[in-house]
C-alpha cells in the first residue's frame, strides 16, 4: 500500500506540472502590459485558455489515468509471474532456514515429481549440500548439485522480501524479513560433454627397463633374447588392456600413448606391471624393475611427452622400480618398493666429473654447502669438493652455520688449522657477500633447496651444481647448470669420491680430508652394514689409500656417556606395532647436544630384533619433532617419510614435523603404517 501511495503522488506532480508552470507565463503577460496592452491582451486570452484546458484534463482525466496506469502495471506483473511460473529452468522461493516457500511448475515437476506438496520441505532434504553457511551468505553462491541422477548448477542469492506474489500463488508464509531465490540450471549433458572430452585427451607414457644391462650381465647368454620376449610380452599385454599404442625406442625404452579415461585404471591396480615384470625368472639372478613416467591434463600432446618426460626423470632420480604420474601440476608416485640395484659402472661418474671440471674453467670462486644440520656425510662430502676445487687452483669455501655435535669432531680439526686457513668456512651472511658474476655453488647431500643451508645463495649465482644420493621429490633445484644424483650410492661421500679419481689432475687428499669423506660413508651405511655395494668398498678402498684411518674415525664419533644412556633409553621404550615395526621415542636431553644422531642410533639398532622390518624413533628438539626411518628387506621407508612431508633412500629416511610432539607424530606414523597396510603398499 505505501508503494501504491508514492507511485500516485508521483503521478499527481506530473500532472500538476504543467499548471504550475503556467503561472510563469501569467507574470509574462503582466509584464507585457507595459510595453504594448493589445498584445498583452491577446496573450493574457491565450494563457488563459491553456490554464483551462490543463486544470480540465488533470481534474476531469486524472481520475481515468491513474487506475489504469495500475491496471497496465498489474498485467504486466501477471504476464511476469505466469512467465516465471513457465520458465523452463527450476526456480523456488526459501526462507532464511532454508524452507522452500514456492516452486515454479519445472522445480515442482523436476523435484517435486510433480508434487507442490512434495516441495513443502527443507531445501536440505533434496540438496544436503545447501547448508546454513551458504543460505546466511549476502553473496550470490554458485555451486554444483545432483538430484534423481541429474547435475545441477545452482544459483543462490538473497533478496529483499515484498509482497509480489497473490494469494493464488500458493506462497507459504515466509520467515524472516529476505527471501533467498535457487536457480537450477541442468548441465547434466553439459558435464557428460566435458567428461568425454577429459577423457580422450591423449596421456603420453615412457618406460624404461632400470637395470637392463645388470640384469643381461647375470644371465647367460643364450636366454637374452628370452628375457628380451618375455619382457616385451608381458609390456605389450599390459598395454594392450589399455588399448594403448606402444613404440619401442630402444632396447630398455618404450614410448606410449593411450586415452586419459584409463589412467584412474593404472591408478586403481597400481601399475601391476611393475610386479608382473619382476616376476619373470629364466635364469636370470637379478629382478627386472621398470620406471613408468607419464604426463596428462594438457591441451596438446607435446606438452605432454614433456611432462612425461620430467616424469621419468623423477622415478629414475628415485631410484626407479615405480611409476610417477605428471598430472598438471600434481605429481602422483607409485610403487618404489625395492631398494634398487646398483650400477657396477662408472661411466656416469667420469662423465660428471669431467663436466664438472669444465665448469669450473670459467669461475673464480666456489661455495660448497649441504643440508641444514649437517652429518658427516654432508661434510665429508663437501670436503672432497672443496680439495677438487682447491686442486684445479680455484678458491673454494665451505659453508656452515653451525658444528652439531655430529660433525664437531671432524670440524675441529680443521678450524684453526693453518694450513687450511679462517676462509675454509664461511657462514651464510659471508658467503652471500662473497658472491659475485662468476661464483658457483655446489650443493652436496640434498636436492631440496628448503633444506640447503643457505637458499638464498640459489638465487644469487647463475651456476648451480647438485651433488646427492638421496631419492628425488616435488620440490628440486630448478635449473641446475650440472646435476648428478644417484640413488644406488651409498652416500655423497662415495659419489665424490668416484669423481676424484676421474679428474686428469692428480688429486691428492690429505689424511685429514680423507677421514672426513670415509667418516661420510661409515656412518650413512652404519659401518658398512646398509646399502653397500661393490662401488662403496672401491671409495673406501681409495680413501684408505689416501690415508684414512679407521681407529681414528672410530674415536670420532664414540657416544658420550649421556647420549649412550638415551640411545638405551630409546631401545627401552620401543614398541611392536602390526608385529613388524619398531616405534620409539628419544627424551630431549640438554645436556646433549643432538639427539637426533641418538635417535639414528636406536633406529639401526632396532632392526636387529628378529621381526622387525621397518624401525621409527622420533626426538624433539627445538619445537620440531624428528623422525629417523630405518628398514630391511624391501620395504621402502622413503614412501612413508614422503607421507609425512620428508624424504630419504628406500632403507633410510626421515622426515621433520613442526608445531607438534613425540606423542602426536608416533599416532601419526601409526595411522600411515596401518593404511598403507590395509592397502597393500607396504
Amino acid at each position: 500500500m505505501n508503494k501504491e501511495k508514492v507511485i500516485k503522488q508521483k503521478i499527481e506532480k506530473y500532472l500538476l506540472m504543467p499548471i504550475l508552470v503556467s503561472f510563469l507565463l501569467v507574470f509574462m503577460c503582466i509584464g507585457l502590459f507595459f510595453i504594448d496592452k493589445n498584445s498583452a491582451i491577446l496573450v493574457s486570452a491565450v494563457v488563459a485558455i491553456v490554464i483551462v484546458i490543463e486544470l480540465v484534463v488533470y481534474f476531469v482525466m486524472k481520475a481515468g489515468i491513474v487506475p489504469s496506469l495500475f491496471r497496465f502495471a498489474q498485467e504486466q506483473g501477471q504476464i511476469q509471474k505466469e512467465l516465471l511460473k513457465d520458465l523452463l529452468v527450476p526456480y523456488a522461493l526459501l526462507d532464511t532456514d532454508g524452507k522452500i516457500l514456492w516452486g515454479n511448475n519445472e522445480f515442482v515437476n523436476q523435484i517435486g515429481q510433480g508434487s507442490k506438496k512434495r516441495i513443502r520441505k527443507n531445501i536440505s532434504t533434496f540438496f544436503p549440500e545447501i547448508g546454513s553457511e551458504i543460505l546466511a551468505s549476502d553473496e550470490q553462491v554458485s555451486m554444483d548439485l545432483e538430484f534423481n541422477e541429474v547435475q545441477y548448477n545452482a544459483l543462490i542469492k538473497k533478496i529483499t522480501f515484498d509482497e509480489v506474489f497473490s494469494d493464488e500463488d500458493d506462497i507459504v508464509e515466509p520467515k524472516g524479513e529476505s527471501l533467498i531465490a535457487v536457480y537450477l540450471f541442468d548441465v547434466t549433458e553439459l558435464k557428460r560433454y566435458k567428461k568425454e572430452n577429459e577423457e580422450q585427451k591423449l596421456v603420453a607414457g615412457l618406460l624404461y627397463i632400470d637395470n637392463y644391462d645388470e640384469v643381461m650381465e647375470n644371465t647367460e647368454e643364450v636366454r637374452h633374447s628370452l628375457v628380451d620376449a618375455l619382457v616385451d610380452r608381458r609390456i605389450n599385454m599390459y598395454l594392450a588392456t589399455i588399448d594403448a599404442i606402444c613404440k619401442k625406442l630402444e632396447k630398455d625404452k618404450y614410448l606410449f600413448v593411450c586415452q586419459q579415461k584409463y589412467l584412474s585404471q593404472m591408478k586403481e591396480t597400481k601399475f601391476a606391471l611393475l610386479d608382473e615384470v619382476k616376476s619373470i625368472n629364466v635364469g636370470n639372478e637379478i629382478p627386472i624393475t621398470l620406471s613408468i613416467g607419464i604426463g596428462a591434463d594438457t591441451n596438446n600432446f607435446a606438452e605432454a611427452y614433456e611432462y612425461a618426460r620430467i616424469a621419468i626423470g623423477l622415478a629414475l632420480g628415485r631410484g626407479g622400480d615405480q611409476a610417477v604420474v605428471k598430472y598438471g601440476e600434481n605429481i602422483s608416485y607409485f610403487g618404489g618398493k625395492s631398494s634398487g640395484t646398483e650400477k657396477s659402472t662408472r661411466v656416469k661418474a667420469r662423465v660428471k666429473a669431467q663436466a664438472f671440471k669444465e665448469l669450473l674453467n670459467n669461475k673464480d670462486n666456489v661455495l660448497i654447502m649441504g643440508h641444514k644440520r649437517p652429518d658427516a656425510d654432508s661434510f665429508g662430502a663437501a670436503v672432497g669438493v672443496y680439495r677438487l676445487v682447491k686442486t684445479l687452483g680455484k678458491a673454494a669455501h665451505i659453508v656452515l652455520n653451525e658444528a652439531t655435535s655430529a660433525i664437531k669432531p671432524v670440524v675441529n680439526g680443521f678450524k684453526g688449522n693453518s694450513v687450511y686457513g679462517d676462509d675454509m668456512i664461511f657462514t651464510s651472511e659471508e658467503a652471500i657477500n662473497s658472491v659475485n658474476p662468476n661464483t658457483l655453488v655446489v650443493v652436496v647431500d640434498v636436492n631440496r633447496p628448503s633444506m640447503t643451508e643457505c637458499e638464498e645463495l640459489l638465487a644469487l649465482v647463475k651456476a648451480v651444481v647438485v651433488f646427492d644420493h638421496h631419492r628425488q621429490t616435488n620440490e628440486i633445484i630448478e635449473n641446475a647448470t650440472l646435476s648428478y644424483i644417484e640413488p644406488y650410492a651409498s652416500s655423497a661421500c662415495e659419489m665424490v669420491a668416484e669423481m676424484l679419481q676421474y679428474i686428469d689432475e692428480k688429486v691428492k687428499l690429505r689424511p685429514l680430508e680423507a677421514d672426513a669423506m670415509y667418516a661420510g660413508i661409515v656412518i650413512d651405511t652404519d659401518n658398512f652394514v646398509t646399502k653397500t655395494g661393490v662401488r662403496t668398498f672401491d671409495a673406501a678402498s681409495y680413501l684408505r689409500r689416501c690415508g684414512a684411518d679407521v681407529v681414528r674415525v672410530r674415536k670420532m664419533f664414540r657416544s658420550d656417556m649421556g647420549s649412550y644412556k638415551q640411545l638405551a633409553e630409546g631401545v627401552i621404550n620401543s614398541e611392536t606395532f602390526l608385529n613388524s615395526f619398531a616405534i620409539s621415542q628419544v627424551p630431549a636431553d640438554k645436556s646433549t647436544e643432538a639427539p637426533t644422531v641418538v635417535a639414528a642410533k636406536v633406529a639401526n639398532d632396532l632392526l636387529n630384533v628378529e621381526g622387525v622390518r621397518a624401525s621409527f624413533v622420533v626426538t624433539e628438539k627445538d619445537g620440531t619433532v624428528y623422525i629417523s626411518a630405518r628398514s630391511v628387506d624391501d620395504l621402502n621407508v622413503q614412501v612413508i617419510m614422503e607421507k609425512l612431508g620428508g624424504g630419504g633412500h628406500a632403507n633410510i629416511a626421515g622426515a621433520q614435523l613442526k608445531n607438534s610432539t613425540n606423542e602426536l607424530a608416533i599416532i601419526e606414523i601409526k595411522e600411515i603404517l596401518r593404511t598403507m597396510y590395509e592397502e597393500g603398499d607396504i
